[in-house]
């Protein structure tokens, strides 16, 4: 089975929180008090993501502007290898982007597989602004990116084609799930994902991005739920937002992040939400799900947050006027 992020079912969190030395950490929480403006997104990474994000959002401006500058951070990190430009590579050394991004009034854009152009996330806002269309993938969207302005470049970074040629030796050619798990621990400051994000600006607008390099060694061609609006990322302006990590392909099959929307829509607090969706891929495939991880984080309109995966080594960041550098432990079903 292809995924975009295998977990083992122990947590090594306390690996990269160690390096967070100026975050502060709590384990479990969900806030029960009105609180915006607010961003939070997923992993350790999310911390710095957010920061950029909180210089928009501080200043008054909106939601959207934001999320698509914070995760523009890690687009640009060169030390992350599973978003953006210094990703891994597919199997046969492409490195392909995905990301799609969405807004207070449901206008959305992504851009799935796109190669050469090292920021994703703008390519797909304007996909959203400036065409008809929802997704651009391949080689349109490359196309359409360069026609925007965009520069195109290699992105294959000498450290990523080093590990991609030393995988070739012994895969026989094969995809396997995430070969960087056998080098790092789940859950460290080297083995990530995406990086969703979530943000209500002073307004109490809410807007979502979602941007990834995808699964270390795949097929070439395969996109998971990161640009797939409804399974990676969906917001609702009347409801809230939410966001997913980990297999994707199972946040497809399952239409994750609408289910935590609709779920909140019910009721249900964004906790709450995060663990039904997350239970509903286990009842579907109990078997397969002890060996995967997927989770989910949202936010509700009135600012309140949760999340919740199915392996433990889950963690978001949270950024509003009174925590800035919060970075938070999700509860997981195992």
């Amino acid at each position: 089975m292809y995924s975009r992020r295998k977990f083992i079912k122990v947590s090594a969190a306390g690996a990269s929180l160690a390096a967070l030395s100026n975050a502060s950490f709590a384990s479990g929480v969900s806030n029960s008090a009105d609180s915006f403006p607010i961003v939070i997104s997923t992993w350790d990474f999310g911390i710095a993501a957010n920061k950029e994000a909180w210089k928009t959002l501080e200043k008054g401006g909106r939601a959207l502007d934001a999320v698509e500058a914070g995760v523009k951070i890690p687009e640009g990190d060169m030390n992350n290898h599973t978003v953006g430009r210094a990703g891994y590579p597919d199997r046969d050394g492409h490195v392909t982007l995905d990301a799609c991004i969405m807004d207070e009034f449901g206008n959305c854009g992504s851009v799935a597989a796109m190669e050469g152009i090292a920021h994703p996330i703008s390519v797909a806002r304007l996909v959203m602004e400036k065409t008809p269309h929802v997704m651009l993938v391949g080689d349109g969207a490359t196309q359409f990116a360069v026609e925007q302005g965009f520069k195109k470049e290699k992105l294959l970074t000498p450290e990523s084609e080093k590990a991609w040629k030393e995988w070739l030796k012994t895969a026989k050619y094969s995809p396997v799930i995430n070969i960087e798990n056998k080098q790092h621990a789940p859950g460290n400051q080297y083995n990530h994902d995406t990086i969703g994000m979530l943000a209500i600006d002073a307004k109490g607008n809410i807007s979502g991005a979602c941007t990834t390099s995808g699964m270390a060694f795949k097929l070439h061609g395969r996109v998971g739920d990161s640009p797939i609006i409804g399974a990676g990322l969906y917001v609702d302006n009347e409801v809230g937002g939410a966001t997913s990590t980990g297999v994707g392909e199972e946040v497809i099959r399952n239409v994750g992040s609408f289910l935590v929307v609709e779920l909140m829509r019910q009721g249900y607090s964004p906790e709450d939400a995060c663990k039904e969706a997350v239970n509903r891929i286990i009842k579907k495939k109990p078997q397969t799900a002890r060996d995967i991880q997927v989770g989910f984080l949202a936010i509700n309109k009135k600012g309140r947050y949760g999340a919740y995966a199915i392996q433990p080594g889950f963690s978001f960041a949270v950024c509003n006027t009174e925590k800035q550098d919060l970075l938070v432990k999700g509860k997981s079903i195992y």
